[in-house]
């Protein structure tokens, strides 16, 4: 337990119970506690704590004041299986409003707790999502900071995308341009995040009670949001400097980008410890990544979430195979996962591809990979921390996003960045929904994508280097000195100033 000295500054950390979340607010954490008196404590659950233990217990050993607060999951009272305490762990869409339940029981769990909290807690950074938090913090007046975990153009283009009027007239086919954005970016409604784009979804008792608990999420964060201190942003502002000086004056100026927040882990141990680091052999990527030739490999992860239906599998994995280039395929077939197996099998895949391919069922130390001189391309969902990995190592992207709002952050990489080629996914597969979707993307869109962003040409080579000069700008923003270092300054002074 790190000191109780009332002069060290607070903060309590709230994430959303699932690795995309989890993990950056793990490495926000880092950051913060490595200031001078400044103290962090994490909230979770107990399978949580051992999941994501190894990736703070480097740091707590040599003596940095954070730590864990461990809060009872009440996941099997609220019909989830045994040791469901995060979100990829559910077993269907139809368990997620008993996951939302367990999650906001932890309110009375934390605060019956709060005031043997030592020093009392100065500030609350809360994920987006965790609204109870809202409350809490305004119970014991102290400040809340809303952690999205998005980009400065996301925040910008659903701000605009409420006030959008014409919205509810378009279908999901027909094209708009995204409204109050610097620079010209087009979209189809049918690309757009759930709350502007429900349509699509599959019926059922469940499921509505599902889209009830998103509708209601959405207004109570809108409701909530003005009412917060401000916000912190997983970005840095060279990334998108247009887009953070619209959002700040949107906000009133309250709005740090402090990212991104994976080179927080500056060593190699810090890089393979980031989320289910005891699954995986690190060594057996590198070795194979160190005999191939400088950026060759095309790497492909769906990220944690993300369980893509074995027919759309299918394809990629003969577009993997046909570009001819060496490949890391991260697979997560998710309920359906035996049907693909029977494929791989039947067809010999795994046997024709041995000697340039490497298919993987298993998390994966994602941010040593996209650092290894190797990789040439990230084939990506286009998750935002996976956006963020892949311009933080200067590799140049492949985008094939499949849910919530990774279509805007596609037009980042490809629009406003120029760094990255579009596989030309043609619409939103609602999370948990994938079967009902079938094949939106065939194995030649894929290839020629791949073939596009991998080319030796003038194309390519102007592609990649723009990824190289904004990889350097990312290290550069985090480094003492830099935009994001100096933003964490900057918001560790205002909560001072808040406590004196």
């Amino acid at each position: 337990m790190a000191s109780e000295s009332t002069n060290q500054l607070h903060f309590l950390l709230i994430p959303l119970l699932a690795p995309g979340h989890i993990i950056p607010m793990i490495d926000m954490a880092k950051l913060l506690a490595q200031r001078p008196n400044v103290l962090v404590t994490i909230v979770t659950t107990p399978v949580n704590a051992v999941r994501y233990a190894p990736s703070l217990q480097q740091h707590i050993n040599s003596g940095l004041p954070v730590h864990f607060l461990e809060l009872p999951f009440s996941g099997v009272e609220n019909g989830l299986p045994e040791g469901c305490e995060s979100a990829d762990a559910l077993p269907g869409l139809h368990l997620f409003p008993n996951f939302s339940t367990a999650v906001d029981m932890l309110q009375q769990r934390l605060e019956e707790r709060f005031e043997s909290l030592k020093p009392r807690p100065k500030c609350i950074i809360s994920d987006k999502y965790i609204l109870w938090t809202h409350d809490t913090a305004a119970k014991y007046r102290i400040p809340r900071i809303i952690f999205d975990g998005m980009s400065c153009f996301k925040q910008l283009s659903t701000y605009h995308l409420y006030e959008y009027k014409a919205l509810k007239d378009l279908n999901d086919s027909d094209m708009l341009v995204l409204p109050g954005l610097p620079d010209r970016i087009e979209i189809t409604k049918g690309q757009l995040p759930p709350e502007f784009n429900p349509s699509g979804m599959s019926s059922g008792v469940q499921l509505e009670r599902v889209r009830e608990i998103e509708s209601r999420t959405y207004g109570q964060m809108r409701e909530n949001e003005p009412r917060t201190y401000g916000m912190v942003i997983n970005s840095f502002e060279e990334l998108e400097q247009e887009y953070v000086k619209e959002y700040k004056k949107i906000k009133g100026g309250n709005v740090w980008c402090l990212g991104p927040l994976s080179l927080s882990n500056n060593n190699d141990l810090g890089k393979s410890l980031r989320g289910n680091s005891g699954s995986m052999d690190e060594k057996k990527f590198v070795n194979w990544l160190d005999s191939k030739e400088s950026r060759s490999v095309v790497y492909e992860c769906f990220g944690s979430s993300s369980q893509v239906n074995p027919p759309q599998l299918i394809e990629l994995g003969l577009a993997l195979e046909a570009s001819n280039f060496p490949f890391i395929w991260v697979v997560r077939a998710g309920e359906k996962a035996n049907e693909f197996e029977k494929w791989i099998q039947e067809t010999g895949f795994e046997e024709r591809v041995k000697d340039r391919g490497l298919v993987v069922r298993d998390w994966v130390p994602q941010v040593v990979i996209l650092s290894h001189s190797s990789v040439g391309a990230f084939l990506t969902h286009c998750g935002w921390n996976s956006i963020l990995e892949g311009v933080s190592a200067g590799v140049p992207m492949i985008t094939w996003p499949q849910f919530a709002e990774q279509f805007l952050n596609e037009k980042v990489v490809v629009d406003v960045l120029r760094i990255g080629e579009s596989v030309g996914a043609p619409r939103v597969v609602h999370w948990g929904q994938e079967e009902k979707f079938g094949v939106t993307v065939k194995s030649d869109q894929v290839k020629k994508a791949i073939e596009k962003v991998m080319d030796k040409g003038d194309e390519g080579n102007e592609r990649r280097k723009k990824a190289k000069a904004l990889g350097m700008e990312a290290k550069k923003a985090t480094q003492e000195g830099g935009s994001s270092y100096n933003n964490l300054t900057l918001l560790i002074k205002d909560i001072m100033d808040l406590n004196p």
